[in-house]
């Protein structure tokens, strides 16, 4: 069975836009990148809106791909309800993948030309083909890739979210591997970074959070030419204990119950006699009041087990509102501490494209507070926040 075992996160405005028109989402088993497009803050409600629309997390998982596409659809019906109500919002876009990790596969669902990547082997994989004049150029043959890298029209995409009412979604799923890298991204990364160059950042840096921001810093040296948003999660395999065969619940020590047989035991044919206790071995009755302290002792760990499972379920519906290691306004759930031995009681959940030097101080005090807010009251402020109209 897979599980996220680590993950980053990370967006960068970039050196030639004043603005930063990408969101995210990561939320494991989930992960979304959407990159908008439009002027006067279009751009970057449509990739909010559609990172929005997953943000409660898949309710069918049976057909991961399926679902994920659902989603996409009824963001892409959102996002081109507003941009014909509103004359600001006219002609607004986002593009949009979407991975979702399950037991043994991890599904994509894809729009435009953000990508998804798998390294595995030291070889990095494209996992999605970019909804893009140029790519199709070049899967016709009429481009070469070298060609494509400087063609006037490399940014114009023929597929996103929004323009249309009805959008047709990718979709694929893969068959994961234990120690499988996936890097999502906004094409701020890859119109910067060759693949081969990704791929090398990502083998020189074991740490997710290095190769994630050797990632923006190379798209940056390159001239970071739009937003950057570099999302990056690995899998490990972990082995579920099988079920026993054995019926009967198990005991409070774990053990399963021993099952009754049907069929009589014979008698022996002759009596046995009862053995002395050997040096060092407890006698009968010691070895049950033992038995009887251990079998207490693993009920009170299962309960305090089961009590912090609780309260740790019940911390990621208490959010609060931050910043992250590059200053970007973050929204987090849980609570703001960090227990002695790097523990944190908390996980990012959202990361705005508003960089909190460009607050004010009242808004900063306002915002960056760590009050302990429900989850509708911090995505409202964020909202307010990305929208210029937190007062």
């Amino acid at each position: 069975m897979l599980r996220v075992a680590e993950q980053y996160v990370g967006t960068d405005t970039g050196r030639q836009r004043r603005a930063n028109e990408d969101s995210m989402l990561a939320r494991p088993p989930l992960f979304v990148v959407a990159d908008g497009m439009g002027g006067a803050q279009a751009g970057e409600v449509a990739s909010r809106l559609a990172v929005e629309s997953f943000q409660d997390g898949l309710k069918d998982t049976t057909d991961a791909e399926a679902s994920l596409a659902a989603y996409a659809r009824a963001a892409n019906a959102g996002i081109h309800e507003l941009s014909q109500v509103n004359a600001e919002h006219a002609g607004m876009g986002t593009t949009l993948t979407a991975v979702y990790v399950g037991a043994e596969e991890v599904a994509i669902a894809h729009v435009g030309d953000s990508r998804a990547y798998c390294l595995r082997g030291g070889e990095l994989l494209r996992l999605t083909d970019d909804h893009s004049l140029v790519d199709e150029l070049i899967r016709q043959g009429k481009l070469t890739p070298e060609e494509a890298v400087e063609h006037p029209q490399r940014s114009v995409i023929t597929r996103a979210l929004g323009p249309e009412p009805e959008v047709e979604i990718d979709t694929r799923s893969y068959r994961a591997r234990d120690g499988d890298i996936y890097l999502l991204c906004s094409d701020g990364l890859t119109t910067m970074v060759p693949d081969a160059r990704l791929a090398e950042i990502l083998l020189a840096h074991p740490s997710l959070r290095d190769a994630g921001e050797g990632l923006i810093a190379a798209a940056n040296e390159a001239g970071g030419r739009d937003n950057i948003t570099v999302l990056l999660l690995r899998v490990e395999e972990v082995q579920v204990a099988p079920s026993s065969p054995v019926d009967g619940p198990p005991t409070l020590t774990g053990i399963p119950a021993v099952a009754r047989s049907d069929a009589a035991v014979e008698p022996s044919p002759t009596p046995l006699r009862p053995r002395r206790p050997s040096p060092g071995v407890p006698s009968t009755g010691r070895r049950k009041k033992r038995l009887r302290r251990a079998g207490a002792t693993a009920v009170v760990l299962g309960v305090l087990v089961l009590l912090a499972g609780g309260a740790y379920t019940a911390s990621q519906s208490i959010y609060f509102i931050g910043t992250n290691s590059r200053g970007l306004v973050t929204l987090f759930s849980g609570f703001p501490y960090e227990l002695p031995g790097g523990v944190k009681l908390y996980s990012k959940d959202f990361v705005s494209g508003v960089s909190a030097s460009t607050l004010n101080a009242q808004r900063r005090r306002t915002l960056l507070d760590h009050s302990l807010r429900s989850e509708g009251n911090a995505i409202e402020l964020m909202r307010s926040l990305e929208l210029g109209q937190l007062e």
